[in-house]
């Protein structure tokens, strides 16, 4: 019988006053207000690096959150991913005092300029020392295609369909422009880089042009480590291409093992592995030394919870103006460019429920939202192995709730039990984040991923410089 995998853990965070619950920052005990405080930061990477956390998972979205009756009044009133600051200027300060801990940002392939996004990796990856992972996203607001004079917000199928394109153009810049070897440093010829093993990249797709070099030498892993987030089918199928680690927010045991299969069934027909793909869920975990004390921190949560920000996160993501509705309406399925796979497992794949706009509101365990786990130590730690176990999870993205408390409990209390029962990790892996997520890699991206086909050498520099729509 195989050994079971340890549990790898993401904090997942913004940097904004609160996240995925609106209006926490409330909380006396919340350290929200200081976002914009650079200690913030490097608190939560020292917390989580004591905890042995794989990675702090940076969310972001590039515009305001005005799906809630057309304004962004209700984000802003709660405080809710909006402001919300750059999630790359976080990561410089976070690694300086740390040694092991990861970083995922996430970076939009919709609005951002490839050739600038692939530089800033590249530079994040120097800095870091190989610790840094992209979150590949397309972006669901339509605030966000006006803000950036787009007009339209592009369907949500053919946003992947850019989205393939662009990241043809990163690996390019990544993998083919300069040789292994290239930045020979040589003091003595006082030469820095051989040109002749620097290569342009000429790319006319559909979608993108570009003709010039990467302007980062190679990083130590070149290609950051990819996660993607889409549970769509279109999502799946990219993912399967593209991400090595991948995450969706469900509650249902038997919706995430469907995903967990699906993504895993792309990843074949991708010609990986089944297991070359790591898969996380959201979970909000509130824990303390027994039931009792949890149920209470869990109530005292929710009285500052606030329930018409939870309506703006949902009606963001699910592309549907919830201010619209009465709150005993039932929610049911519509198409929509938002998270298709949130309106899926609260419909489809909610196992005979009905869930109302008033239930979205709450401080709770709610169809469509994360893994909901409230209870003593044990407790939490058998839901979570439970989770590993029947759904073949890899792992966790902890969503924020009142900090820098929740996260402390689950490093002091859970982390030593996980321990315990074998089921996490007693020290960090060396290496590149890429090589704590595959010992068996050498850092840079494995041979049957597709990016490392555009590698240059080996007769693929031709097809790592050129490309031409016809």
């Amino acid at each position: 019988m195989p050994e079971a995998k340890e549990i790898a853990i993401n904090a997942f965070s913004m940097a904004a006053p609160t996240q995925s619950w609106a209006g926490l920052w409330a909380h006396p005990a919340s350290n929200g207000l200081d976002y914009n405080d650079l200690d913030f930061w490097t608190d939560l990477a020292k917390l989580c690096e004591r905890g042995l956390i794989d990675c702090v998972f940076l969310a972001d979205i590039l515009g305001a959150n005005d799906a809630y009756g057309g304004t962004p009044d209700a984000a802003l009133r709660s405080g809710t991913m909006l402001p919300n600051n750059d999630p790359m200027m976080l990561v410089s300060a976070m690694a300086a005092v740390t040694k092991n801990l990861s970083f995922g940002i996430t970076g939009n392939t919709t609005y951002e300029t490839p050739y600038l996004l692939a530089r800033r990796f590249s530079t994040l990856d120097h800095l870091t020392k190989g610790r840094v992972a992209w979150n590949v996203v397309t972006g669901i607001l339509q605030s966000t295609a006006k803000a950036v004079g787009a007009g339209k917000q592009t369907g949500h199928d053919a946003r992947y369909d850019i989205a393939d394109e662009y990241m043809e153009l990163m690996y390019k810049l990544w993998e083919g422009s300069w040789e292994d070897g290239a930045a020979v440093r040589d003091r003595a010829a006082r030469v820095f880089a051989d040109p002749s093993r620097v290569h342009a990249v000429r790319h006319h797709g559909a979608h993108y042009d570009c003709e010039g070099i990467h302007l980062a030498e190679p990083s130590p892993q070149r290609t950051p480590l990819i996660y993607a987030a889409g549970a769509s089918t279109r999502g799946r199928v990219f993912a399967g291409r593209h991400a090595e680690a991948t995450f969706m927010s469900t509650n249902s045991i038997a919706f995430a093992k469907k995903t967990v299969q699906a993504y895993r069934e792309e990843a074949v027909k991708a010609g990986r592995r089944p297991d070359s793909l790591k898969v996380f869920n959201a979970a909000t975990v509130i824990v303390a030394e027994t039931s009792a004390e949890a149920r209470e921190i869990e109530a005292d949560i929710a009285r500052y919870s606030d329930e018409t920000g939870n309506l703006a996160m949902f009606s963001q993501w699910l592309g549907i103006d919830l201010s619209k509705y009465a709150p005993d309406d039932p929610i049911t399925y519509v198409e929509s460019n938002a998270i298709q796979s949130i309106m899926e497992a609260m419909t489809k794949e909610s196992g005979g429920r009905e869930w109302k706009v008033r239930d979205l509101g709450a401080f709770a365990k709610v169809g469509g939202r994360e893994a909901f786990f409230v209870g003593s130590v044990d407790e939490v730690c058998d839901e979570m192995i439970r989770w590993r176990d029947e759904a073949d999870i890899d792992g966790f993205n902890l969503v924020r709730t009142v900090e820098p408390g929740g996260l402390t409990a689950f490093v002091d209390l859970v982390v030593p039990e996980l321990q315990n029962r074998g089921a996490y990790k007693t020290a960090y892996r060396q290496g590149s984040m890429r090589e704590k997520f595959f010992p068996s890699t050498d850092g840079r991206l494995p041979a049957e991923h597709v990016g490392s086909s555009f590698r240059a050498g080996a007769g693929a520099a031709a097809r790592a410089a050129e490309t031409v729509q016809e």
